[in-house]
């Protein structure tokens, strides 16, 4: 079967041809206001299955927090019962940058860990608040902002 021959038309790849439209000016400012953006200060991760598992997977991040370039803590509010010393050197943590805090009192984890967020001398704050309600994700946020840290909640199932 015989197709009838049609003039070549010369394509231009996919990003070429999307760039050499112009942006339309709407476009441009929501994306350069976004790219400006402040950066997220509240981080959420949610891990299930067995608990050993759950803790290696866990391991590399806390591994890479606690090798941070910063020289502030970081800090691990109400750690689950099997975040041990013994598993934090296992995993390869540097333990002198880490600081584990438990709420003492009345005081709740969510108060303990803003506290510490706000207070600024924690480059990351990890936290196990589950269930975590919008206005307590509020707080952690804000309180993040304030003390220039990263606030990071783990939710194991």
């Amino acid at each position: 079967m015989q197709f009838p021959h049609t003039p070549q038309q010369t394509q231009l790849p996919l990003f070429e041809a999307f760039l050499a439209q112009p942006m339309a000016p709407i476009l441009k400012e929501v994306v350069e206001r976004e790219w400006n953006a402040e950066p997220e200060v509240f981080s959420e991760l949610s891990l299930r299955g067995a608990a050993g598992n759950c803790l290696n997977l866990l391991a590399p991040i806390l591994r890479e927090l606690s090798e941070d370039q910063d020289a502030r803590w970081l800090t691990l509010i109400a750690p689950p019962a099997s975040l041990t010393q013994t598993w934090l050197r296992d995993a390869g943590l540097n333990r002198e940058r880490i600081l584990l805090l438990q709420p003492r009192g009345t005081q709740s984890a969510q108060q303990l860990a803003c506290e510490a967020l706000r207070l600024g001398r924690s480059h990351t704050v990890v936290t196990w608040l589950n269930p975590l309600n919008t206005t307590s994700r509020q707080q952690l946020i804000s309180a993040a902002r304030t003390g220039d840290a990263q606030s990071l909640n783990i939710r194991l199932g």
